[in-house]
């Protein structure tokens, strides 16, 4: 799997934005997918993950109801859309696979970030 995130850019606060993952190699639908996010000096935490079927939703608290992952098997894809953002999820935004949907130690292949900037 080789993972190619995009979508990044600046908004205002309140405005949306959609980040889509997508895997070059042509496994995709092997692996779970996660969206992981580093802020200016912060650690790196997971915002969501999704199963290889899509079955199973995984979301960090500080993004329930605004953001939702979802994935599209047939064409190697996964997205992260985002509602209502605000200056604190500015950060770099990273997909990476793994194979347990709820195990942050399984995700190893890892795509380039892609900037999110979320001015107040």
């Amino acid at each position: 799997v080789q993972l190619q995130a995009s979508g990044g850019g600046l908004v205002q606060a309140g405005e949306s934005l959609t980040l889509s993952c997508r895997d070059t190699g042509n496994t995709f639908s092997l692996y779970a997918v996660g969206w992981f996010r580093q802020g200016p000096g912060k650690e790196r935490e997971r915002v969501a993950a999704i199963s290889r079927s899509g079955n199973n939703l995984i979301y960090a608290d500080f993004v329930k109801g605004r953001f939702t992952i979802s994935r599209d098997n047939a064409v190697n894809m996964g997205f992260l859309q985002m509602n209502d953002l605000q200056p604190e999820d500015t950060a770099v935004y990273y997909c990476a696979a793994g194979l347990i949907t709820h195990s942050i130690e399984s995700y190893k292949f890892w795509g380039q970030g892609t900037l999110v900037t979320v001015s107040s």
